[in-house]
């Protein structure tokens, strides 16, 4: 067996073969590391046996029973079936609203055209004895301009955890995010965008970063808030708090909080009331995926320590097999207990944002889809035919990171996908768009190509794996416009050539960042120079603040936990921003928002102020204000590369959400970005 037979395979199920680094060097993905990522989605090739069955499976096939149960299709746009035909054919074809029409499949190049449909929707289509589903997406995404024409809003940037108010057990909740929504609202701000709030490990709070999810179909219950369900509660003060959250600890208070909640909802008259309707009605709206993952909740704690569900005995790794059956009937209470966490922290999100949009905002909560999962988590678990299990996400080598990154997160199969109608991809939407105003899709490169890694392998021999991008930008276009939800895309770092006309296209929002924002005329690009369709931002959470950039503080703290980069020196990143600072504050000048001499480096606030103003004059739809920049604090707060060596995920925001934008120096802030945004 030939390695060429190898690649063949590979290219024909999506994997490239060849890849170019950062220094635009081709490089060749050894055939072992192809075989890996073959057999992980379905296409074994360890032996001439397995590749020849491979290679039937991906073998085109021409009848209408092999068409995939869903085919997308664009309003008003014409749809060719990978169906070969050279004669019409008649179809009937069953839209959402009831009315069925007979439709003519028109031969069209070899194959079966769908003349144009201009209802989107989930519709029916029957061929012969074949049903399909036909998504008819809108052309674009619903777009920022779609809720303000000529839009120039402005809102924030905010880590949910950090957030606090008086009664929070020591971690931010969606109270503190609806208190920061009405002062933000009555300031003039139409959005404040939110870290992930996916379900993390109710059994082991040690695991508390907000980007590697056991589930994105369900919610994290350390940020739910009874009071916003049940109506308000004594208050309770927090914990003394150095600045950093104890997670374990506050993780304990608050469950504890949460499950004499669920007792007294449980001995109440709300039990039979409208608010125990309301709990079935969710319950029964989940259906099997909630009660899975609760199931993996209680599994996970009676199995503590050992909480890797791969290690557990083999009758408990099947989530519908005799031994997950046995256990669930023995601990109902329990599992209904974690029915109730993701009840009523699904409330707490919906009621948080419909204070934000009784405040006036006209997007409201932007929530954030994480790129992928744990494979250790609820949703590898319960349903292991979706992931790519055996593989991890991550990126290959560059100049920041000459080893590549691998960020231990798993993803759904393509192949997995398409045969399940995009079942799981669409779950994953709706539950991001139930209770938003608009989503940012973290690293949206995934939804054309993963950099993927075999367990156990350095992150530079991986492979990228090309998903449908097509049919998955229809999905999303489709289900932004049923939600009413704006879609934001990560598209920062290397992404493919055109990639970023593909998003535009689709009208889903790029992210443009100060610290990319250069050219080698002006140093940094003037406001009107930063585009007319993204989302501008001073920074991110894995990148320095400003006041942290100009200081040079993340050098330090960079070259503290090893993440300079190989072979780099802290001096010479420090010449570098030496140079760089009288750069930036020549491009504030320029613009106005900046005067007198370059600030020294400890001079930050005049820095701060001008950086703000600066990305609020920018001629994007919506800017983007982080808390930590609004704060002037030098911290940022996730250090890539990092686990427990830094306090990632750990920071809390000095005052209380209600009372932070009146702050001095933050309400100074707040006012220049609303003097060059001014509410339409």
């Amino acid at each position: 067996m030939s390695d060429d037979v190898v690649r063949d395979l590979a290219r024909r199920a999506g994997i490239a073969v060849e890849w170019q680094d950062h220094a635009g060097q081709a490089r060749v993905v050894s055939p072992p590391v192809l075989r890996l990522v073959l057999a992980a989605v379905g296409l074994p090739a360890a032996t001439s046996r397995q590749i020849s069955g491979s290679r039937r499976l991906l073998t085109k096939r021409s009848g209408f029973a092999d068409l995939p149960p869903l085919v997308t299709a664009v309003a008003g746009r014409p749809t060719r079936l990978d169906v070969g035909g050279s004669e019409s054919q008649q179809a009937e074809l069953a839209l959402e609203n009831g009315e069925v029409r007979r439709v003519a499949l028109l031969p069209a190049r070899g194959r079966l055209r769908i003349p144009a449909i201009a209802e989107i929707g989930y519709h029916r289509l029957r061929i012969e004895d074949r049903e399909i589903v036909l998504a008819v997406s809108p052309a674009r995404c619903r777009s920022i301009e779609d809720v303000v024409p000529d839009a120039r809003l402005w809102g924030l940037a905010a880590q949910l955890y950090g957030l606090s108010r008086r009664g929070d057990l020591g971690i931010g909740d969606l109270a503190g995010a609806a208190d920061l929504a009405r002062s933000a609202g009555v300031k003039g701000a139409d959005a404040i965008a939110l870290s992930p709030m996916h379900a993390l490990y109710a059994s082991d709070p040690s695991r508390f970063g907000p980007y590697s999810p056991s589930s994105r179909l369900f919610m994290n219950p350390l940020h739910a808030a009874p009071e916003l369900v049940f109506g308000p509660t004594a208050a309770v003060d927090p914990p003394v708090s150095n600045g950093l959250i104890d997670w374990p600890s506050v993780a304990a208070a608050k469950y504890a909080l949460l499950r004499k909640s669920f007792e007294s909802f449980q001995d109440s008259s709300e039990w039979d009331g409208a608010l125990g309707a309301d709990f079935a009605r969710y319950r029964a709206e989940q259906g099997p995926l909630l009660y899975e993952h609760a199931c993996f909740e209680a599994l996970q704690a009676a199995r503590t320590p050992q909480h890797e569900w791969r290690q557990w005995p083999v009758d408990l790794r099947d989530p519908r097999g005799a031994g997950v059956s046995f256990f669930a009937a023995a601990h109902l209470d329990t599992i209904l207990y974690h029915q109730f966490l993701q009840w009523i922290t699904d409330r707490s999100l919906a009621a948080a944002q419909a204070v934000s949009r009784s405040a006036g905002m006209r997007i409201g909560l932007i929530g954030d889809l994480a790129v992928g999962m744990d494979p250790n988590g609820s949703h590898a678990w319960s349903r292991q035919s979706d992931t790519l299990l055996g593989l991890t996400i991550g990126a290959p080598p560059d100049l920041l990171n000459p080893r590549g990154q691998n960020w231990g997160l798993t993803g759904f199969s393509p192949r997995a996908m398409e045969e399940n109608g995009y079942a799981p991809f669409l779950a994953t939407l709706r539950a991001a768009m139930r209770h938003a105003g608009g989503i940012r899709v973290d690293h949206a490169m995934g939804l054309a190509r993963l950099w993927l890694i075999p367990e156990g392998a350095s992150p530079a021999d991986g492979a990228y794996l090309n998903y449908p991008v097509g049919d998955l930008l229809r999905l999303l276009a489709l289900e932004s416009v049923r939600h009413n939800v704006v879609v934001i895309g990560e598209d920062l770092g290397t992404v493919p050539e055109g990639f970023h006309d593909m998003l535009e296209q689709s009208g889903i929002h790029g992210m443009r960042v100060l610290w990319f924002e250069r050219d080698a005329q002006t140093g940094f690009v003037p406001p009107r120079g930063w585009g007319s369709t993204d989302v501008a931002m001073t920074s991110t959470h894995d990148l320095p603040t400003v006041a942290g950039w100009w200081s040079g503080s993340d050098i330090d703290v960079r070259h503290k936990y090893g993440r300079l980069g190989e072979g780099v020196e802290p001096e010479s990143i420090r010449e570098e921003r030496a140079a760089d600072r009288p750069r930036l504050w020549s491009a504030f000048v320029r613009e106005h928002v900046g005067d007198g001499p370059v600030p020294s480096p400890d001079d930050t606030d005049r820095v701060v102020d001008a950086a703000v103003r600066f990305i609020a004059k920018t001629e994007v739809p919506l800017s983007l204000i982080p808390l930590e920049d609004l704060l002037g604090q030098r911290d940022q707060p996730n250090l890539p590369g990092t686990v427990t060596e830094h306090p990632n995920w750990r920071r809390r925001l000095p005052l209380p959400a209600d009372e932070v934008l009146t702050n001095e120096a933050v309400a100074r802030r707040i006012d220049s970005v609303a003097a060059e945004r001014p509410r339409q």
